[in-house]
């Protein structure tokens, strides 16, 4: 008799348990794609409101709106970057090369950005601590000026010829600042050569009288005298007056000084030598 024919239940067969494992792994990747979904949603939730937390923190303290932004900008790319290694981590990617990867590349840009990065340090100082504002006539790093701008790595400064200089934060900062605009008068400093003959008392008197009437003046003028010289005593000329006035006040002075010496007819101050000769020496 004839083999009978194998029946097609009889035929072995891998599609089941390749269908068995293709299943599983669709189901177990359809749960990692759900769950680094949700993962993505609640974890930008997350970061708006730790970023609004941030801003309002930061908005208490009164900071500056360039440091505001960069801090702002700063926490959001850090928060950013832990949330994509959650999610490669949800589908078994092993994350500690990428740390190691990020850290080796943070430790080359820093290396090679030092200088910058000092600059950016200090301009971030300079905003905080505020030693000066825009608007401040200030010395600082040998440069004396109107500060113009406040850069996170530079600081722009008009200088009285009205040149704009740009100077790096870390100079600036590392060096002394005077802020001239710092406190609410200041002291208008000049001198007075007085003539020999001439009575200081009534010289002093004379520029007291004359300095009270310069408009914008404030406190009793100082008139002292300073010291001696060959052509006679030298006055200490020293008005005080709000910083906005400074310059206004600083010329009226010394106009003020010519009028109440000349008003007051004294000569040309010069300088007086005796000479002897070798007899008249005391032996």
């Amino acid at each position: 008799m004839p083999a009978a024919e194998p029946s097609a239940m009889q035929i072995p067969t891998a599609a089941g348990p390749i269908a068995e494992t293709l299943v599983a792994q669709g189901f177990d990747l359809s749960k990692k794609l759900v769950g680094a979904f949700l993962l993505v949603v609640i974890g930008r939730f997350a970061i708006g409101l730790v970023k609004k937390a941030i801003e309002a923190a930061l908005n208490r303290q009164h900071l500056d709106a360039t440091l505001k932004r960069y801090a702002e900008s700063a926490a959001g790319v850090v928060m950013n970057l832990l949330l994509l290694l959650a999610v490669l981590s949800l589908f078994g990617i092993n994350t500690t090369s990428f740390a190691a990867v990020f850290a080796a590349a943070a430790l080359a840009i820093g290396t090679a950005l030092s200088g910058l990065l000092s600059n950016f340090a200090a301009g971030v100082f300079l905003v905080v601590l505020r030693p000066f504002k825009v608007g401040d006539f200030v010395t600082a790093a040998g440069i004396t000026g109107t500060v113009r701008e406040i850069g996170l790595f530079v600081t722009g400064i008009d200088t009285p010829d009205n040149v704009r200089v740009y100077v790096g934060n870390n100079k600036l900062f590392s060096d002394n600042i005077q802020n001239f605009e710092a406190n609410s008068f200041r002291r208008v400093e000049l001198e007075a050569q007085l003539p020999h003959g001439v009575d200081p008392r009534d010289a002093i008197a004379r520029l007291k009288e004359r300095l009270k009437k310069i408009e914008g003046t404030v406190n009793e003028p100082s008139v002292e005298i300073l010291r001696f010289t060959l052509a006679g005593p030298v006055l200490a000329v020293r008005p005080f007056c709000p910083n906005a006035v400074y310059w206004d006040v600083y010329f009226a002075t010394t106009k003020a000084i010519v009028d109440a010496f000349t008003e007051a007819g004294y000569p040309v101050p010069e300088q007086h030598w005796s000479i002897r000769g070798v007899s008249e020496l005391p032996r």
